[in-house]
């Protein structure tokens, strides 16, 4: 098995859903959720907050520079993630199209790179 994380992506200036479609988002990704733990696949999700609560920290030349915002300078911005187990790229494909219809936007799909010696 390998793990894949699956970005979701929030549109910056993307009209904001309804408070009846948010209700409804909420409920199909907490149902997804339940199906990736029951399937075996669940390592982590989570939302993160709107890039304006960003801080980008950035090591170089001996000093450690701070600037407030995100760091690529562009509309989409990341809104949540999961971290999943799957067999292979289709499965975690699978699980991908499931949370972009829960959460009714794109996701990324990124497998993550292997660690030598396991």
């Amino acid at each position: 098995m390998s793990q894949y994380l699956l970005s979701v992506y929030y549109v910056e200036g993307q009209e904001a859903p309804s408070d009846e479609v948010m209700e409804r988002m909420y409920a199909d990704v907490e149902a997804l959720n339940q199906k990736i733990r029951d399937a075996g696949a669940w390592v982590y999700a989570n939302g993160v907050t709107t890039p304006d609560n960003a801080t980008v920290v950035h090591a170089k030349d001996g000093e450690v520079l701070v600037t407030d915002g995100p760091f690529p300078e562009a509309k989409e911005q990341i809104g949540g993630f999961w971290v999943i187990e799957a067999k292979d790229l289709d499965e975690a494909m699978d699980w991908a199209g499931q949370a972009s219809a829960a959460c009714r936007g794109p996701v990324e799909i990124r497998p993550f790179q292997d660690t030598p010696g396991t």
